[in-house]
């Protein structure tokens, strides 16, 4: 009687293993184009608080302004 369980394993073990698909990799016949054109923007906000905007505007030449175009 103790042999019907590994019987049932092996048998399942067998059918598992015949379900079981196969796998296949094929490499593409034209080469892989990966195209990069890409704009990177990059925004800086800052906040200052109250009294660090009194400082700039206590010293100016501390902060020069950038040119205005």
């Amino acid at each position: 009687m103790k042999r019907r369980p590994k019987l049932r394993l092996i048998a399942g073990t067998a059918l598992a293993a015949s379900l079981t698909g196969c796998v296949t990799v094929k490499t593409p016949d034209k080469p892989i184009e990966i195209n990069l054109n890409v704009e990177i923007r990059q925004e800086v906000l800052v906040r200052l608080q109250q009294d660090a905007q009194q400082l700039i505007q206590q010293n100016p030449d501390a902060f020069p302004q950038p040119p205005k175009q």
